[in-house]
């Protein structure tokens, strides 16, 4: 039988979700739900809190370059000057798991760059830069990272780094879902992780042309307030965002699909889905 209001789902608002929390009602037990990659997924409507569909939401797992918007809020609550260079150096080198970056040792942006370079296309070395150049440092920064979490009532989630290249950062769903809310506060979250392409000077003579990681942003179809992806081999694709499904605006996270498109595609399952099936979620 449909259910005509969210009446029976888990509020995000006020207490929040702990795992081993009762499981809720949700569309997944009214109507056949899609078929998804992600192997941990949370939908919840980002005006009310209402949790709209879980699979495996408070099960614990690496979270990759999602780490990113916890390293964007950190460096923004610190009120810096976002309009001072900084150079990348070798501490920016990734000796975890050894990828590759554009930026080269001595590539100098302001931080406003690298901060957009670190939402909009996920570089690793701008991230890490961001978390040199905080006040007391790399440990300083890691630290706030964690205090910011437990601030948010992530107490679910362990940040050791500033790019999520980092295993040992891991996280669930739900507690993903309470980041993403908090990082749309931040305008430049919204606008840095929306953005669809930058052209980046880092040398007087150099010229890089940047994406968004995320195909949906860089389409421009989809209504999205916020986005964010991630991926190590541990943690499979993942993908966050903040969009339009309906009339509402949804929080999306998707953990741990088996590759770039299968995130995505699990995205516009359930935005279809959903849309398909408005009387069964839509609150009011």
């Amino acid at each position: 039988m449909m259910l005509r209001t969210l009446a029976m789902l888990v509020c995000l608002a006020g207490t929040p979700l702990m795992a081993g929390a009762a499981e809720p009602v949700t569309l997944a037990a009214m109507t056949p739900s899609p078929r998804l990659s992600s192997h941990a997924v949370a939908v919840v409507d980002a005006q009310t809190g209402q949790l709209v569909y879980e699979k495996n939401a408070n099960q614990i797992q690496p979270f990759a370059s999602i780490t990113k918007l916890m390293t964007a809020m950190v460096t923004l609550d610190a009120n810096p000057s976002m309009d001072a260079p900084i150079t990348i150096t070798d501490d920016e080198i990734d000796r975890l798991k050894n990828t590759s970056s554009r930026l080269a040792v001595g590539s100098t942006l302001t931080r406003r760059e690298m901060l957009l370079l670190a939402l909009m296309s996920s570089e690793n070395r701008a991230a890490a830069s961001l978390a040199r150049t905080y006040p007391g440092g790399k440990a300083a920064f890691i630290a706030q990272m964690n205090r910011k979490a437990r601030s948010l009532g992530m107490t679910n989630t362990v940040f050791h780094d500033a790019t999520g290249l980092d295993v040992r950062n891991t996280s669930t769903a739900m507690d993903l879902v309470r980041m993403v809310k908090a990082a749309a506060n931040y305008p430049l979250i919204r606008q840095f992780t929306t953005t669809a392409e930058y052209y980046a000077h880092p040398t007087a003579t150099r010229v890089l042309h940047y994406k968004n990681s995320n195909p949906l942003v860089r389409e421009g179809e989809w209504d999205i307030g916020l986005s964010k992806t991630g991926y190590i081999e541990e943690a499979g694709r993942c993908l966050v965002m903040q969009t339009m499904v309906g009339s509402q605006r949804m929080i999306m996270v998707l953990l741990d699909a088996n590759g770039s498109a299968a995130r995505v595609n699990d995205a516009k399952s359930i935005k279809n889905w959903l849309e398909a099936h408005p009387n069964t979620w839509l609150s009011g």
